[in-house]
């Protein structure tokens, strides 16, 4: 029979985390790894370094190359770079200090961790966001576009989202937010930390997104529609395909790696039946997957990072060739 441990006031059976063990009431690290727990850490570290290489490559092409250097551009760079440090910070943290462990260690490093993974992971939300506003303006605003969203635009919205974003890491510090069930109730710190940093960091951000994602989609359609004269049905077909397929792909990955956890970590406190504990491993590396994920919608869609992909790959930068310095968008 497993042996079980209370929490909170809740009962949680031993062997819930493949690379753990229960150790009287301490939840250790097992001195001997079953193969299962070597190969989730071995996916687990390949996730990293596919988040931390792809978002490198953004930040690469967007510094190097000069013709990069636009509102847009800097604002899929603030995104590269909040997602760079999941990959760099988050991903690490999450490996050494688990959902799991810190159910069971709740002192001031879990709260550190879960500090980044919380403010480095809004970050990386609004940002998203941001770039949906940018892409409204563009699409539905074009003659005004230039001077809304200039570069002095971008950077007050650069630091609006780290400000935002850090202010939310710090409230975790301060308030904490609990994974697990609450014993009879919770505390109001926990349930404004389970409540409002969600409301702020995920679920805000979303709806402006959707609203946002909906209208260009609209105007898109509209816009193509008004050219049906002058092209083919067939190219009029695609293009509607192309802007589909874009809009589905970008909400899609978002809400589909989002979702599941935003809810689960609002619900989960206030539940008499909390989830499997790998359940809520899951959702977790299922959020943070979301930043490996972006520089692929983002900017391997892009012609131009295509382009600056295959110089940085070919080594056709090198020092002081400043021919290398344009790309062909």
């Amino acid at each position: 029979m497993e042996a079980e441990v209370t929490v909170n006031g809740t009962r949680i059976v031993n062997h819930i985390h493949p690379c753990y063990e229960l150790d009287n009431t301490t939840y250790v690290f097992m001195a001997n790894p079953s193969v299962i727990c070597v190969l989730v850490y071995i996916f687990l570290g390949l996730l990293s370094v596919v988040t931390i290489c792809g978002n490198l490559l953004v930040i690469i092409s967007i510094i190097y190359f000069k013709q990069l250097h636009t509102p847009t551009n800097y604002l899929i760079l603030s995104l590269a770079v909040a997602d760079l440090l999941v990959g760099v910070v988050v991903f690490p943290c999450s490996m050494a200090f688990t959902v799991t462990s810190c159910l069971y260690h709740e002192n001031f490093i879990c709260k550190i961790r879960d500090s980044f993974d919380v403010s480095l992971c809004t970050s990386s939300i609004l940002n998203l966001c941001c770039i949906s506003i940018d892409r409204y303006y563009a699409v539905c605003e074009p003659l005004t576009y230039r001077n809304t969203i200039s570069v002095q635009v971008t950077v007050i919205m650069i630091l609006v989202c780290w400000g935002i974003s850090a202010l939310i890491g710090t409230g975790i510090i301060v308030a904490g937010f609990s994974q697990g069930t609450c014993d009879e109730m919770c505390s109001a710190d926990i349930v404004m930390a389970n409540t409002m940093g969600p409301v702020f960091s995920f679920y805000l951000p979303a709806i402006i997104m959707l609203c946002i994602y909906l209208k260009i989609f609209l105007v898109a359609q509209k816009q193509v529609n008004s050219i049906q004269s002058t092209k083919s049905g067939a190219t009029v077909s695609k293009m509607e395909r192309k802007a589909t397929k874009t809009l589905a792909t970008v909400l899609g990955v978002f809400l589909l790696c989002l979702t599941p956890y935003f809810l689960c970590i609002v619900l989960q406190p206030l539940s008499n039946n909390p989830l499997p504990i790998p359940v809520i491993e899951t959702l977790n590396w299922l959020t943070l997957s979301n930043s490996m994920l972006n520089p692929f919608i983002y900017a391997f869609f892009y012609s131009w990072f295509r382009s600056a992909f295959r110089m940085i790959v070919s080594g056709k930068i090198v020092k002081g060739q400043s021919s290398s310095r344009t790309i062909l968008l």
